[in-house]
């Protein structure tokens, strides 16, 4: 396995996730409290990032369903941001109703457009 860390620990496992033949960046799969030990941080350092308890923390990790606010919330503590795509055979539509506070930066037209694959034909 190739080492491809940027000293955050997200991509050390990039090659043994990456498909054959694949041209696009490859996304791994993590829960939340793998992403946050990737990102060297403990629960009482993140707890203080968001301004909650440690166990308010753990909480969050171990739940799978939750609101999105709650997750975006956790993830740019961290240093990063989410989008939800909605996938489909013939393309990708970003879904943006969960992006109020960004909704005005993207109505230069953008936000109806579906990024297509590089191996499909139409949608």
């Amino acid at each position: 396995m190739n080492s491809n860390s940027n000293g955050d620990g997200l991509r050390d496992r990039e090659d043994s996730v990456a498909p054959q033949g694949r041209a696009e960046p490859v996304l791994m799969a993590m829960p939340l409290d793998a992403l946050r030990d990737a990102k060297r941080l403990t629960q009482v350092q993140l707890a203080e990032l968001l301004q909650i308890s440690q166990g308010a923390v753990s909480k969050v990790e171990r739940r799978t369903d939750m609101f999105v606010s709650t997750l975006r919330s956790y993830v740019r503590a961290i240093g990063g941001d989410i989008e939800i795509r909605a996938v489909f055979p013939e393309g990708e539509v970003l879904i943006d109703q969960f992006n109020r506070d960004l909704n005005s930066a993207t109505k230069s037209g953008s936000e109806n457009q579906v990024r297509r694959p590089r191996n499909a034909g139409g949608v």
